[in-house]
């Protein structure tokens, strides 16, 4: 059986790798895939704690299944606004864009 600390240690190495994606990308499309990969990051949390606090609850998958469903909304808000902003500024690089500016 593996223990917890592996899935703890697994799920910070990818939320590291998704907040370092979301700081350092220069495209819109690449920070929101760095946020589905901290989301999933979360969702192994949830998945972990559930198994070894309760493992006969079923707590920490429904916790799972709906933070998929809030990530897939938020990716599709997301996606609609880079494509409008695409539409009216021709570029999905975050530093370009300066639509809040004065």
């Amino acid at each position: 059986m593996i223990p917890l600390s592996h899935y703890l240690i697994l799920s910070a190495i990818l939320f590291s790798i998704g907040l370092y994606g979301v700081f350092t990308r220069r495209s819109a499309i690449g920070i929101l895939l760095s946020l589905e990969i901290m989301l999933n990051a979360v969702n192994i949390n949830f998945v972990a704690f559930a198994k070894f606090m309760a493992p006969h609850s079923l707590a920490g998958q429904i916790f799972v299944i709906f933070t998929i469903g809030v990530a897939a909304a938020s990716t599709v808000v997301g996606l609609a606004i880079i494509v409008a902003i695409y539409h009216n500024y021709k570029t999905i690089f975050v530093d370009e864009i300066d639509v809040m500016k004065w």
